[in-house]
């Protein structure tokens, strides 16, 4: 089978991995002809690149990460007519028969909606994050503005036209039901995060933490994009109320674009517990995160869709117990509850949050327990070839 993923956030093969290089990897071991295109700003022009094997074709675009949300919707909006270009110029003699595309962002429904239509293939869709509502919710995008109306309009037109869609959970399920009543509930189904498995995550390096000058501390690890959805505020109230314990320490460790801002309150407040390290190579962060003793999840109160965080993906795959701020709307509690990996509380109750870090923090066998339910999650649930098997199956199903 000839199959080609439309990506978005896609790193070099031979330097990065993310749930999508895993999935790719993983149809490509099991003999399908894999071709990916993905957006790169920084190359001079657009170019196919062989990495581990596959066929990547790399396509100049506009800067599409940790950019002001004006130009970002710009290179959303001009995406389409990037792709359409590429492949007409490198895959036009291509027939597919499996095209696989994520959200964000809604605009590569264009390109997947014409290849569908040209080569007569199955559309499959991986949902990630539901948009424009999530604009809405944290305050980016009018609910009845010209915009939303046009996202939302080529939103329900994926959710129609989409063979397949793999959701993160249930309530994504009910959610996309709820809003979209037209769409055939049987072509819904959950399609878990993935990532490839860390088997040397035992093996913790513990030299690491002198590299990071965190030796002999207790370190509160909060991995990955630092954007509006995140909340941050919650974070560093937390870090406020834990500044009388001498030891503990909470890492901010990735980029996005609420960093400057998080740098200004951290200064404002004068909280001097936290330590923020910009963007690393991925094997590193696991490395590095591995030695820590709490991965933090927070998300926005204003939520009205249900996410399941990503990097919940690194915290179980190096074995640490989860503390997590969420929205109401979110089954990520419920997510949680059942890996037994981790104490959730509602985002702004900050007492709630100060009493489960204490739990975990006074508590090094709950920690432990926590830990290593939540990499025995990940071993049952959240691996690539899990992934590729419930594609695949919905995909037999589908056929018959």
């Amino acid at each position: 089978m000839k199959v080609l993923f439309l990506m978005f956030v896609f790193p070099n093969l031979e330097t990065g991995f993310n749930m999508y290089t895993a999935l790719v990897e993983e149809f490509h071991k099991n003999n399908h002809d894999v071709f990916v295109i993905a957006p790169d700003p920084g190359i001079k022009k657009t170019q196919i690149r062989k990495e581990n094997g596959i066929d990547i074709l790399r396509v100049k675009t506009l800067p599409v990460k940790n950019v002001p949300n004006i130009l970002k919707g710009i290179s959303n909006i001009w995406l389409p007519r990037q792709y359409y270009a590429a492949i007409k110029k490198y895959y036009a003699h291509i027939h597919f028969d499996l095209i696989v595309t994520p959200t964000p962002p809604i605009t590569l429904a264009d390109p997947a909606f014409r290849i569908k239509s040209w080569h007569k293939a199955q559309l499959y869709l991986i949902l990630r994050d539901i948009f424009p509502q999530n604009a809405v919710d944290l305050g980016m995008m009018k609910q009845n503005s010209f915009i939303y109306k046009y996202f939302r309009k080529k939103e329900a037109k994926l959710y129609r036209t989409a063979d397949l869609i793999g959701c993160m959970s249930q309530a994504n399920i009910e959610y996309i039901l709820k809003h979209n009543p037209k769409v055939d509930r049987s072509k819904l189904h959950i399609l878990h995060n993935l990532q490839i498995l860390n088997t040397s995550y035992s093996e913790r390096d513990m030299k690491i933490k002198k590299e990071y000058s965190l030796e002999h501390k207790f370190v509160v690890v909060f991995g990955g994009n630092m954007g509006k959805a995140q909340q941050l505020e919650n974070v560093l109230k937390l870090a406020q109320s834990c500044e009388n314990y001498s030891d503990v320490v909470f890492l901010l460790l990735g980029e996005g674009v609420q960093m400057q801002k998080t740098k200004r309150l951290i200064e404002e407040h004068n909280i001097c517990n936290i330590k923020i390290i910009k963007t690393i190579p991925k094997a590193e962060y696991q490395r590095l995160i591995s030695v820590c003793d709490i991965g933090l999840i927070s998300l926005h109160q204003d939520f009205t869709i249900p996410n399941i965080p990503s990097k919940t993906l690194d915290y179980f795959n190096m074995g640490l117990p989860v503390l997590a701020s969420v929205d109401r709307a979110t089954d990520y509690n419920d997510y949680l509850d059942a890996a037994r990996a981790g104490l959730w509380s509602f985002a702004g109750d900050h007492d709630a949050l100060k009493s489960n870090f204490d739990k975990l923090y006074f508590d090094p066998e709950l920690r432990k327990s926590m830990g290593k339910n939540g990499r025995l999650f990940f071993e049952k649930h959240l691996t690539p070839d899990i992934a590729y098997k419930t594609i695949m199956e919905h995909l037999n199903q589908n056929k018959d």
